[in-house]
């Protein structure tokens, strides 16, 4: 089988076991660099080492992070055992790259305020759900109308992280703003079903159950996309949901015009509700669910950037309440301005004397 058919296969196969758009993008352009990489030989004429030599280019030549790396090596195997077919004992005994243990960026209540206050209209209903219910950038983009409960106050998040669903607070104070925005989209379908469009993407298995379920309201998103598109799959017209890039843009603007000094993006938002759940005296559990983590051990990071610290630890220098002296008397180590070099007045050039020779 040559490197073009293998390609497609593995796109069939990934399509079968219902991967999303992204991951079967991603996954093809890993499969695709590696087999350019080892001059598009078939994978059966790979083994070990070749896979780890790719991996290597990767974290040496190209500096990918961990997550970037293990990302390829799941590609390679998805390659090697669904698409190639080669169920090889070595394909368990490659390393995976240890992703290192960082804190996350969370924002103050007060740098929250500040940032959704440099929001406005959809932009900002969506950052406030983001931190209100702790959801994930796409969780967010992808909430259908169906999946917005207002009588309870809740949301169901479909097909999250690991294909699990779990459901997480609703705001009081997004519920009216919540309910303009469906009316929106209300009308915003009607229009579409009078010209002759109306449908919204829906995966395989439901769209075989319900044939008529994505023209109906509440299968639309919550924030739709401006405009009509064509499904990269199918090739069917129809209303996605609005670009995640959008979000990401409109945040960054915010963070700069609320003057925060701190790397935040749509997913801070959703560190920050964890954390301030926690510094509320929630319960750790509770969190957990309400983020769906698989493991309590993921949440328990929270703890780490509370304000005081996991165990409220006082600073021996805090102890000692002694004044400040910073500036005082200045110091050898303190910066000086820069003073002007004095200028020296030019002796006058006598007419006898014999020019200056470049040198």
């Amino acid at each position: 089988m040559d490197s073009p058919g293998l390609l497609s296969v593995a796109r069939e196969r990934i399509r079968v076991k219902h991967y999303s758009i992204r991951t079967e993008e991603s996954y093809l352009l890993w499969m695709k660099r590696f087999l350019r990489f080892h001059g598009m030989r078939h994978p059966r004429e790979l083994g070990p080492e070749h896979v780890e030599s790719f991996l290597t280019h990767l974290a040496v030549e190209c500096n990918v992070s961990a997550s970037t790396q293990n990302q390829a090596l799941a590609a390679l195997l998805f390659l090697y055992k669904e698409a190639a077919g080669l169920d090889l004992p070595w394909l368990q005994d490659i390393v995976r790259a240890r992703r290192p243990r960082r804190l996350p960026v969370v924002l103050t209540e007060m740098e929250v305020q500040r940032l959704l206050a440099q929001l406005d209209g959809t932009m900002w209903l969506m950052a406030s759900l983001l931190y209100g219910g702790g959801m994930r950038l796409m969780e967010c983009v992808r909430l259908r109308v169906k999946d917005i409960d207002f009588e309870k106050q809740t949301l169901v998040i479909r097909e999250g992280k690991g294909n699990k669903d779990r459901v997480t607070v609703l705001p009081s104070s997004l519920v009216t703003p919540l309910e303009r925005q469906v009316a929106r989209v209300r009308a915003l379908h009607e229009g579409d079903l009078a010209a002759g469009h109306g449908e919204v993407f829906m995966p395989e298995a439901l769209a075989r159950k319900y044939p008529s379920g994505a023209r109906e309201l509440v299968w639309q998103y919550v924030f739709p996309a401006r405009q009509l598109s064509s499904d990269p799959r199918s090739g069917a017209i129809r209303r996605h949901h609005v670009d995640e890039k959008r979000v990401q843009r409109a945040i960054k603007d915010a963070v700069r015009a609320a003057d925060i000094n701190k790397p935040a993006t749509p997913h801070t938002l959703r560190h920050s509700f964890a954390t301030h759940l926690l510094e509320r005296g929630y319960d750790i559990r509770t969190i957990q669910e309400l983020l769906g983590h698989e493991d309590v051990s993921t949440t328990m990071i929270y703890t780490h950037v509370l304000n005081r610290g996991g165990n409220a630890v006082l600073s021996p220098l805090d102890r000692l309440a002694l004044p400040s002296r910073a500036g005082i008397g200045g110091g050898d180590d303190e910066p000086r301005p820069t003073s002007p070099a004095p200028v020296r007045p030019r002796p006058p050039v006598s007419a006898s004397a014999p020019p200056h020779r470049r040198r």
